[in-house]
């Protein structure tokens, strides 16, 4: 049966993008500032500012949003508030962009968690107080209403899950859950990357130290071991999350997605790595930045010859 509760069908959240609105301003140098105008669309005004080489975003128009279960929240609650935007690594703005259509629930987040030092920003106007696991709610549903893609939208909510299992503060667990969570997530973790170390290691057929036997992939054609490598990435990670409790839908898609990124990973952070070392050996040392250049070129043409005409 199919109902309707909260802009909710069949528990899922109908896209409503009208609860995102133009919350008017803030007041400054006397002058009162405008009120939220819930008939206006949202006018996402931003300032840059440049701080020790940090990128930061200041709102110069408030954020307003009408939860389906808090009501009203305006952000920022101040003019200190600074955003970074989305806060995706850049190894991964492949998979979310740090602007698009979620970015008003970004933003919206931003100010719900704070940052590590400084205190969230926000007014619920109906006196609600936000913790770090409702933010992380709203947020997901927030990207719902701004029109994100389902899979998108679930995968940003995992990470805000997990960095609120690890660094989170504010949060409605007590001191021994809190550790539970991190200790899911902590095996989680180093369960994958071992497991996916001696796969690979499987894979092309070496002894790497410390590595082990992998039964679903074994001593097969290449093909059904890579095969067997994505159903293992895909089910163990599975069972792992049943050690997440009620955050097991974060560790299932958490732990997917490590496991089925894992090589894609290591390769963009090694040419990421290789990328920033040259940048700054370009800039401290510009000649043995080009002398390096045309040894690889060099090499590269005489790689070229070689595989071509020998």
């Amino acid at each position: 049966m199919r109902t309707r509760e909260h802009g909710k069908i069949d528990g899922q959240v109908v896209q409503q993008p009208r609860r995102f609105y133009d919350g008017g301003t803030l007041p400054r140098d006397g002058h009162p500032g405008e009120p939220p105008d819930p008939g206006a669309d949202p006018r996402i005004v931003l300032e840059r500012h440049a701080e020790e080489g940090v990128e930061t975003f200041a709102l110069e128009r408030r954020l307003a949003y009408l939860d389906r279960h808090v009501g009203e929240l305006l952000v920022p609650a101040d003019h200190d508030f600074r955003t970074d935007l989305t806060s995706v690594p850049a190894l991964f703005t492949w998979l979310v962009p740090k602007t698009g259509a979620h970015l008003p629930a970004a933003l919206l987040h931003d100010a719900l968690v704070g940052g590590r030092v400084d205190p969230a920003s926000y007014v619920a106007t109906e006196g609600h107080v936000v913790d770090r696991v409702r933010a992380d709610r709203i947020f997901r549903d927030a990207m719902a209403d701004t029109g994100t893609g389902v899979i998108r939208r679930w995968i940003v909510w995992t990470a805000v899950t997990v960095a609120t299992i690890f660094v989170g503060r504010d949060v409605p667990w007590s001191r021994a859950k809190h550790w539970s969570y991190r200790v899911a997530a902590g095996v989680t973790i180093v369960a994958i990357l071992y497991i996916g170390y001696s796969a690979t290691s499987d894979l092309f057929d070496r002894s790497w130290p410390a590595a082990v036997d992998v039964p679903w992939m074994g001593e097969r054609s290449w093909w059904v071991e890579v095969l067997g490598g994505l159903s293992g990435a895909i089910v163990l990670p599975l069972a792992l999350s049943l050690l997440w409790g009620r955050l097991r839908m974060a560790g299932a898609i958490a732990g997917v997605m490590l496991a089925v990124l894992l090589h894609v990973t290591v390769g963009l952070a090694m040419i990421g790595a290789s990328y920033i070392a040259l940048e700054r050996l370009a800039r401290r040392s510009p000649l043995l930045a080009w002398t390096l250049a045309g040894l690889v070129v060099v090499a590269a043409l005489v790689t070229f010859a070689a595989v071509s005409f020998g």
